[in-house]
C-alpha cells in the first residue's frame, strides 16, 4: 500500500460563515454554510456544493467538513454542509439530499449512512443534472454515484489484521471482534478485510466471539465485558474504530489483562494516535478525511466549470501507525502520525 507525505491542513482564501442553522425538511439534519465570491456555475458567480455527512459531531466528519469548507473557499465556491442527527440516520440524510436538490446545488458530496438506503434520493439528484460524489463510504452499487473518494476499507481492515497476527508471533490466536453497525458497508468491509489479513475464516473456532458496538466507546466497553465473561485466554481484539478500541481497552484493563492482548483499530484521529503512543492499543490504521474532502470539492468545481465528471473509485490511502513495528508490515510511528492526524 502506497504511503503519502504530510497533508495540507487548510486551503487558502477567505471564508465567510453565515450565521444560524439552515432549516432542513422535518428538522432531520443540521447544517452549516460557507460562501466565497468567485467564478462558478451559477448566475451569481459561485459554484454551489452540498455536503452531507453521517453526523456533525464525530471528529472524523468534523475534519472532513472543515477541509471541504477550506477547499471550497480557496476555489471560490459556496458550501452548504448538512448532516444526519446520529450515525445511522438514513432518513435524515435522505431529507438533506432532497433539501439540497431544492436549493439548486451544482454538486453533492455525501458520506452515506446506509449504502443502499439513499439510492432513491441520489437518483433524483442525478436526474436533475447534479453531480453526486460519495466520500468515505461507498454506495451499493458503486455506480449509483458519479465517483467515490474514500479509504479502501477492506485494505485498511486487512492491514490491521496483518499487524495483529504478526504481533502475536508464535501465540495461537484467540480473537474477539468488536464490530460496528450491523449491515453497514464500512463495517462489513473492515471486518472481512481484518479476517483476511489475520488469516482466519469467518467461522474459525479461534474467533471466540463478536458483538456490534455502533462504533461507540461505551457500547464497546459493555460488549467487551460481555464477551470476556464467555471467553478465556483472549490475546487479540479487532475493533472497527478508535472509540471502540478505547472501550475494549477499558474493559481489558478492568480485568487486569490489557497487557496480554494485542488490540488493533482503524481511524487515525489525533486521540487515537495518542492512545497508541500511550499503549492503550497496539496499532491503528490512519485514514485521510481531509484528502477525501479536498478531492471531492476539486471534482465538483471542475464539473461545474468544464463539465468534466469524475468517475470510479479513488482510494485516498491509509497508513499503519504503531510504535512497535513488526516484520512484514510497513508502518509509521506516532511522531509522524501526530503531524498528520485529524480531530
Amino acid at each position: 500500500m502506497g504511503r503519502r507525505g504530510p497533508l495540507g491542513r487548510s486551503g487558502r482564501g477567505v471564508a465567510v460563515l453565515l450565521a444560524g442553522a439552515l432549516a432542513v425538511v422535518g428538522a432531520a439534519c443540521t447544517s452549516q454554510r460557507t460562501a466565497t465570491p468567485g467564478v462558478g456555475g451559477k448566475a451569481d458567480g459561485r459554484t454551489r456544493i452540498g455536503l452531507v455527512t453521517k453526523t456533525d459531531s464525530n471528529p472524523f466528519f468534523v475534519a472532513l467538513r472543515e477541509a471541504a469548507k477550506a477547499r471550497a473557499a480557496a476555489d471560490g465556491a459556496e458550501l452548504v454542509a448538512l448532516a444526519g442527527k446520529f450515525d445511522g440516520d438514513n432518513d435524515g440524510q435522505v431529507a438533506a439530499l432532497e433539501n439540497l436538490v431544492q436549493q439548486g446545488v451544482d454538486a453533492i458530496l455525501v458520506t452515506p449512512n446506509n449504502s443502499s438506503g439513499i439510492l432513491g434520493a441520489i437518483r433524483h439528484a442525478r436526474d436533475r443534472g447534479i453531480l453526486v460524489v460519495a466520500l468515505d463510504t461507498e454506495t451499493s452499487p458503486r455506480d449509483a454515484v458519479d465517483a467515490t473518494f474514500a479509504t479502501d476499507n477492506v485494505e485498511a481492515g486487512r492491514s490491521q489484521g496483518r499487524y495483529v497476527r504478526a504481533a502475536l508471533a508464535e501465540r495461537d490466536p484467540r480473537l474477539l471482534m468488536l464490530d460496528g453497525t450491523p449491515g453497514g458497508t464500512v463495517d462489513e468491509q473492515r471486518h472481512r478485510g481484518f479476517l483476511d489479513g489475520f488469516g482466519l475464516g469467518e467461522n474459525d473456532p479461534r474467533v471466540l466471539g463478536r458483538q456490534p458496538t455502533n462504533g461507540d466507546q461505551s457500547r464497546a466497553q459493555q460488549a467487551m465485558e460481555n464477551l470476556l465473561q464467555r471467553a478465556n485466554g483472549v490475546n487479540a481484539v479487532y475493533t472497527l474504530n478508535e472509540p471502540a478500541a478505547r472501550g475494549a481497552h477499558s474493559a481489558l484493563q478492568a480485568r487486569g489483562v490489557a497487557g496480554q492482548v494485542v488490540v488493533g483499530s482503524v481511524d487515525g484521529g489525533c486521540q487515537g494516535v495518542r492512545d497508541v503512543r500511550e499503549g492503550r492499543y497496539a496499532v491503528t490504521v490512519m485514514q485521510f478525511p481531509r484528502r477525501m474532502a479536498e478531492e471531492g470539492v476539486r471534482a465538483a468545481v471542475e464539473f461545474t466549470r468544464t463539465g468534466t465528471r469524475p468517475s470510479g473509485f479513488v482510494d485516498t490511502g491509509s497508513a499503519v501507525v504503531t510504535d512497535r513495528p513488526v516484520p512484514g508490515v510497513d508502518s509509521r510511528d506516532t511522531a509522524w502520525a501526530l503531524a498528520n492526524c485529524w480531530g
